[in-house]
């Protein structure tokens, strides 16, 4: 475990750096790229239903998901982490939090599903984060519509 967090740790200084070097649209087009890339894998998997394609993007997290449905279209998702490190963001740093979630967290996940459920627009909310609060729980709410044609 100790190399795997030294890796997540170098990657993290890497993510930084980039924002330094080339703002937070470099690592945003590159997260909705992956994003995108990893929703196209999924999909020739067969995965079915957004909590489903929620699980088991969040399976690769090593966390306990949680979906609450909230209303037609609106989840409350939960991850809860063994230990207060965030595998895309690190450790307590308010003062990251904001940028890793909107440069790297939400447009990750948003393309995936995007890709996955190419009827729907996916956005996302973080409510709770590791950054900002040192817990274990990730939470955001997720909102779906239906493209309009």
């Amino acid at each position: 475990m100790v190399k795997d967090r030294d890796a997540l740790k170098f990657f993290h200084a890497y993510v930084n750096e980039m924002i330094e070097v080339g703002g937070v649209n470099l690592p945003k087009s590159i997260s909705t790229g992956l994003g995108s890339k990893i929703g196209k894998l999924l999909k020739d998997r067969g995965t079915t239903g957004v909590e489903n394609s929620l699980k088991m993007i969040n399976d690769v997290f090593k966390a306990k998901t949680t979906i609450k449905p909230l209303d037609d279209g609106i989840f409350e998702v939960s991850l809860n982490y063994k230990s207060n490190f965030c595998p895309l963001g690190g450790e307590l740093n308010p003062n990251r939090s904001e940028i890793i979630q909107n440069s790297i967290c939400v447009p990750y996940i948003t393309a995936i599903l995007d890709t996955l459920h190419s009827d729907l627009k996916f956005s996302a909310k973080v409510i709770d984060c590791i950054m900002n609060s040192s817990e274990k729980i990730c939470r955001y709410k997720l909102t779906t519509e239906e493209k309009k044609t």
